[in-house]
């Protein structure tokens, strides 16, 4: 993710954006944010330095003062060229200078901050020599929700990324699987991606065969044969925002036990979908998902959560898992995406990134969930 981000939003979006953060801050008890660069930056300012270096780059967001962005003196015209550079104030350094003695006089000595989970160690700890009394909390920790819920603008950019998705899926099945590597499929779903509006594509998961059964094989040089089963996920960036689907297809026809695991895993998506509601626990989707499958014998089977949170990144809070009883949001946007795992046979996983409505969820993905056959 480099320049400034690819939406449309105002610098008036951004100052809500901060004010929001500030206040979220404060009402965790914390006494501001330093944010580095990295997903939560490029949320709260529109800026995505183009080289991320041992320079110091922080935003610092404190309820006493306006919003100040430190940054390398030769970057500072990059920064200013931000969709919400009007709300910040720049304050640049020149190498030679200490820029942790002029972040610290922003701060309250004896505060504790929240801060950036890409904030580089070396930044943290020059931070905490120059304010010894001071103190730190992890952003995700302190606030996993910031970016959780999304406005109208940013519903229709996840939607726009995919209905993206969609179509290279579209395409993709059509093209012939057998006979040709998993790394061949992956290249051609990147292109794809790309083709339908994709900046950034961040993985493109072709597991074929027993490689299925490895949730996250991505691709290798395993030839696809006749009768195997196929698991595509894949997924990245489009005009800022992140796209993630996944479907599973069959070279050939199936057997009955495979079309018998991909149904299973249909139901449990269809579940967990269904579990969609405002005030629901994020663990209540993925126990409703996770049910089916252990009803249907194949529990052991299902090894990872139901589903991530997804915005300006393709994984981010909140999380579908047993344990999290944050409530359901309107707004709020993450997949659905059971599975099962069969070591050394094969994988069927199936997901949808889903948003939660006024009365229940919308589904993001759209193409169809029963099987696929494809040559």
């Amino acid at each position: 993710m480099t320049g400034t981000a690819a939406a449309p939003f105002t610098a008036d979006d951004y100052r809500a954006r901060m004010e929001r953060a500030v206040t979220a801050a404060a009402d965790a008890g914390l006494a501001g944010l330093l944010v580095a660069p990295g997903p939560d930056l490029v949320w709260l300012t529109g800026y995505a330095p183009t080289a991320v270096t041992e320079r110091l780059t922080l935003l610092v967001l404190t309820p006493d003062r306006d919003p100040v962005l430190v940054v390398p003196a030769l970057e500072a015209p990059d920064a200013a060229k931000a969709a919400g550079a009007s709300a910040l104030t720049l304050r640049d350094w020149t190498d030679g200078k200490d820029p942790y003695a002029a972040t610290a006089a922003l701060l309250d000595a004896r505060g504790r901050y929240g801060i950036s989970d890409t904030t580089w160690a070396l930044h943290l700890l020059a931070l905490q020599r120059a304010l010894p009394d001071s103190g730190y909390a992890s952003l995700t920790d302190a606030l996993p929700m910031l970016r959780a819920v999304k406005d109208a603008a940013e519903l229709g950019l996840l939607a726009a990324a995919g209905a993206a998705a969609d179509r290279a899926f579209e395409e993709i099945r059509t093209m012939r699987f057998a006979g040709r590597r998993e790394t061949e499929v992956g290249a051609d779903l990147a292109d794809l991606l790309r083709r339908f509006g994709h900046s950034q594509v961040d993985f493109t998961i072709v597991g074929s065969g027993p490689n299925g059964a490895n949730p996250h094989h991505e691709v290798g040089d395993r030839v696809i044969e006749p009768g195997d089963m196929v698991v595509l996920d894949f997924g990245g960036l489009k005009d800022g925002y992140g796209s993630d689907t996944t479907r599973t297809v069959h070279v050939g026809e199936p057997t009955e036990e495979e079309r018998r695991v991909h149904d299973i895993v249909r139901a449990a998506q269809e579940a967990g979908f269904a579990a969609v509601r405002p005030g629901a626990a994020c663990q209540d989707v993925d126990r409703a998902a996770r049910a089916v499958i252990t009803d249907a014998g194949y529990g052991e089977y299902f090894i990872h959560r139901t589903g991530h949170g997804i915005g300006v990144t393709t994984h981010e809070p909140p999380y579908m898992i047993e344990g999290e009883e944050q409530p359901l949001v309107p707004g709020m946007c993450f997949s659905v995406e059971p599975g099962i795992y069969l070591p050394g046979r094969f994988g069927v996983r199936i997901e949808d990134i889903v948003t939660v409505t006024g009365d229940g969820g919308r589904r993001l993905n759209n193409t169809t969930r029963e099987m696929v056959i494809v040559d």
